[in-house]
């Protein structure tokens, strides 16, 4: 038997993100429930028609959670009044429009708006995958020619694949950006880590 060798190869891919998760809302303050919920409800609808009017289409516009809370006094005694707040999410899939969105937002809702959160993601992941994994089983391939160029043998067939679990996108910092005329969203790169546990035989 002529045994064999298993070495283990590292790939990486980068992308510049294309689509832009925004989850934003308003926060309204009144002295009684009917007034307070009427407020945020008028605020909400300015936002979802702003977000139209920015070419997000109704897939990518959903209500994710609203409330009413009641305010208290400094002794937490009296209800002094009541809070309301809902929140959407927001799907931008043209991320140079992210930034006057954003602006649009506030000039529809002044300072009751929120902004929660701004995720950057690729629409689709898998090609990004699909490079990693090119990278990571050359990575292993030319590792194996190494050790067999310094051992004075030759590869032979492959016998075993192992996929590692993938690391999923990853913002990695870079200067690149969607800029508007209002303010900006800083893109960077999504990058995917990808490992690869090859066997060959000795030829």
């Amino acid at each position: 038997m002529n045994g064999h060798i298993e070495v283990s190869g590292t790939g990486r891919a980068s992308a510049v993100p294309d689509v832009v998760r925004l989850r934003v809302g308003v926060r309204c303050e009144a002295g009684d429930v009917s007034s307070v919920l009427s407020d945020a409800t008028s605020r909400t609808a300015a936002l979802a028609q702003a977000a139209r009017d920015h070419g997000v289409e109704p897939a990518d516009l959903a209500t994710t959670d609203t409330g009413v809370q009641q305010r208290r006094d400094r002794e937490g005694v009296e209800v002094v009044g009541y809070t309301a707040y809902q929140n959407l999410s927001v799907t931008v899939r043209d991320p140079s429009r992210a930034g006057s969105l954003v602006s649009a937002f506030a000039g529809a809702v002044g300072d009751a708006l929120t902004v929660d959160h701004l995720g950057l993601e690729l629409a689709d992941p898998h090609p990004l995958l699909a490079s990693a994994r090119d990278a990571a089983f050359a990575d292993a391939r030319a590792k194996a020619e190494q050790y067999a160029a310094l051992a004075g043998r030759e590869l032979g067939k492959v016998r075993a694949v192992t996929d590692v679990v993938d690391s999923g996108p990853q913002p990695r910092m870079a200067m690149m950006a969607a800029r508007t005329t209002d303010s900006f969203v800083e893109l960077g790169e999504n990058t995917v880590t990808t490992t690869v546990v090859v066997r060959w035989d000795w030829k």
